[in-house]
């Protein structure tokens, strides 16, 4: 197979999408198809994320990996040596993922690679018929997102986005808490995330080395020359390929946060922030604090990559502030009453494997995914509001019923990209 996507195959797939368009925020139920007794399974991207699931799915009853896929050639080993930590039979390896697509033994495909990739894949996946477990954040702008679901709903295709911590049932119980009312009124929830990231350095363009097919890793991204400070995991602070911290890590605070309080899309969203610790090539901001406006309640999201000083006992969480009483998800679950007096503290534990039990239940049994796409893309919508509102610098006004930006042309155009010719998923 060629490693660029023939432009007609790509855009013929996603004309078939149109028709499914009406339904892509409605989250409607997935009907699988009748699952053999052992599913095979293609794993896409595995330098760092792709490897650390491995072992979960790997290890699932009935579940084989037949595929490790990775443009990288180390990669490629790193994948197949996590899979052997829990499957003796070794996977087949290609750098193009669209050969395993080719083969009918797999059933299911894990997207674990750069953000760029993510949406893009997942469509391919659904139109070839594959179940699709693909990490956050769902896509890398606004648009691909509605393109997934879309493609999920059309091809009747199950697919779980990896916000894992939907699978804990310490999780599952707090949040039913607040919805039972126990903390009353909940008017604002607070997500955060604090880190210690190191310099990136300043990139110099040198030859693309031969372990590497950087044409394909670009894939549906514009073409940029190769800098020797991007790959592996550098993408993240670049806009062509990445979404920030905020796509990386934020997601999981502000989909607790969305969960608990049962919205949707926000009416407006503000950004302030910046590039202020690391002088090097990041593109990305280094700090950002995000506000998210709906009817009746407020987010907000702090995030910062070069101090861990907690917030609310924990370097990553999310809070619920009620007229009763406040919740803290972070390292352990915490209740407070209105004056702030601790009431109770319980453990807060998740795992992958929990939530990529669910994928395959779901797949099986046809039983509720726990971060079933249609969610994951409206959180990972707040993501990308962040950042648009960062970007431009102004406020973000937002039709939560149609699901988009208003009254800002500039704004609105960043709710997509610009794709290298032959690789847009256009409808």
């Amino acid at each position: 197979m060629s490693r660029r996507c023939d432009r007609r195959q790509f855009l013929g797939q996603s004309a078939a999408l149109a028709t499914a368009m009406t339904m892509v925020h409605t989250a409607g139920s997935v009907h699988a198809d009748e699952p053999r007794d052992t599913l095979g399974v293609a794993l896409v991207g595995t330098n760092n994320r792709g490897s650390q699931l491995a072992p979960a799915f790997a290890s699932q009853p009935g579940v084989e990996i037949r595929y490790v896929c990775d443009p990288e050639d180390g990669a490629l080993q790193k994948g197949l040596k996590a899979v052997a930590t829990k499957q003796q039979k070794t996977p087949q390896t290609v750098r193009d993922f669209r050969r395993a697509l080719d083969d009918k033994a797999v059933d299911a495909v894990v997207i674990a690679t750069p953000d760029h990739w993510h949406a893009p894949a997942a469509i391919l996946a659904c139109a070839a018929g594959k179940h699709v477990y693909v990490e956050k954040p769902a896509s890398h702008n606004g648009r691909e997102g509605e393109l997934l679901v879309a493609a999920a709903r059309k091809h009747k295709r199950v697919v779980q986005l990896g916000t894992q911590r939907r699978s804990s049932d310490d999780i599952v119980k707090a949040i039913g808490r607040v919805h039972a009312g126990e903390l009353g009124r909940v008017l604002l929830s607070r997500a955060w995330t604090a880190g210690l990231r190191q310099p990136i350095g300043h990139g110099k363009q040198v030859p693309v080395p031969s372990t590497l097919d950087y044409d394909l890793w670009q894939g549906p991204a514009v073409e940029q020359p190769y800098v020797d400070n991007l790959v592996h995991y550098n993408w993240h602070w670049f806009w062509n390929y990445g979404t920030g911290e905020v796509g990386n890590n934020s997601i999981h605070a502000l989909d607790l946060c969305r969960w608990g309080l049962k919205v949707d899309y926000p009416h407006r969203v503000t950004s302030g922030g910046g590039r202020y610790h690391f002088d090097d090539d990041q593109q990305t901001p280094d700090t950002l604090i995000s506000t998210f406006d709906f009817d009746g309640a407020s987010i907000t999201n702090e995030m910062r990559t070069w101090n861990r000083q907690p917030i609310e006992g924990s370097a990553f969480g999310a809070a619920f502030y009620g007229e009763k009483g406040t919740m803290v998800i972070g390292t352990a679950i915490t209740l407070y009453d209105p004056k702030g007096k601790q009431l109770e503290q319980s453990p807060m534990r998740f795992s992958n494997n929990a939530h990529v039990q669910n994928f395959f239940q779901a797949i099986r049994e046809g039983s509720p995914l726990n971060a079933e796409i249609a969610e994951g893309v409206k959180s990972t919508a707040l993501c990308h509001l962040a950042n648009i509102a960062y970007r431009t610098g102004r406020t973000i006004n937002f039709d939560p019923a149609a699901a988009r930006i208003t009254g800002d042309e500039e704004a609105a155009g960043l709710w997509t990209r610009e794709y290298r010719r032959g690789w847009e998923p256009k409808v």
